[in-house]
């Protein structure tokens, strides 16, 4: 077991924060600057404040703060550097997500934040949390567009986005982020899926069944191969 591995597994329940339920009212339009130039409006959840987008922007005294100095000096300690830690943290979270374990991925995304707070993929990952754990399309949208200005978004962001957009029951915004998101990443089956969908649901059904082809062609994930027959026979492609 690597030292940060096993730094990890001691610091996993506990990062530098206080888990308190945060308030269940509607977040008033208020915006905080969470990394140089970046605004984002503020929103809490009925959530553990470290399963919450930005620990739910809850006020952290002197402690807390000291704590949050002490995890990252030594989770950069345990991994070489701060870019490696970052990597690790969000590899991690992106394979809580992917399992279906969204807490985890939320406090993994938190300590990400931690890190590096600049970096696309905590808005992204962040997003992610917003929309499927607490169905907060708005807020995943505002945070979705952050992520595509910070540096190094990974190649599936787009993707996300524009599958976001289409349970947002918004196919036209959906299909320009998923055109642009199948040439960032042209073999993923799923970008492809989406993209079909979105043309249908906006009257092409012949560049639907395009998109269909392409997407048979990169085995989509089961998640998304319903929906891919769906189009298919919907559109009536060959």
């Amino acid at each position: 077991m690597s030292r940060f591995e096993a730094y990890f597994g001691r610091t996993m329940a506990a990062v530098a924060f206080v888990v308190t339920l945060a308030s269940a009212f509607p977040a008033l339009a208020e915006t905080v600057e969470v990394a140089p130039g970046v605004q984002v409006t503020k929103r809490s959840y009925p959530a553990p404040t470290n399963e919450q987008p930005f620990f739910g922007f809850a006020a952290k005294d002197a402690e807390e703060k000291s704590a949050d100095e002490k995890f990252v000096s030594a989770i950069i300690a345990a991994a070489g550097t701060r870019e490696k830690a970052f990597d690790e943290t969000t590899k991690r979270a992106w394979r809580a997500l992917n399992t279906g374990k969204i807490r985890e991925a939320a406090v993994r995304f938190n300590q990400a934040f931690l890190i590096s707070p600049e970096e696309s993929s905590v808005y992204h990952g962040f997003a992610v949390v917003a929309q499927f754990r607490f169905n907060d399309l708005d807020a995943a949208d505002e945070l979705f567009k952050i992520a595509l200005k910070q540096p190094d978004p990974v190649k599936a962001l787009r993707a996300d986005y524009g599958r976001m957009l289409l349970i947002a029951k918004r196919p036209r915004d959906a299909e320009q982020v998923l055109e642009q998101a199948v040439k960032d990443a042209p073999d993923f089956g799923d970008a492809w899926t989406n993209l079909a969908v979105a043309r249908y649901q906006n009257g092409n059904a012949s560049a639907a069944c395009a998109a269909v082809e392409e997407a048979f062609k990169r085995r989509p994930s089961n998640n998304s191969g319903q929906d891919l027959i769906t189009v298919k026979n919907a559109a009536q492609c060959k």
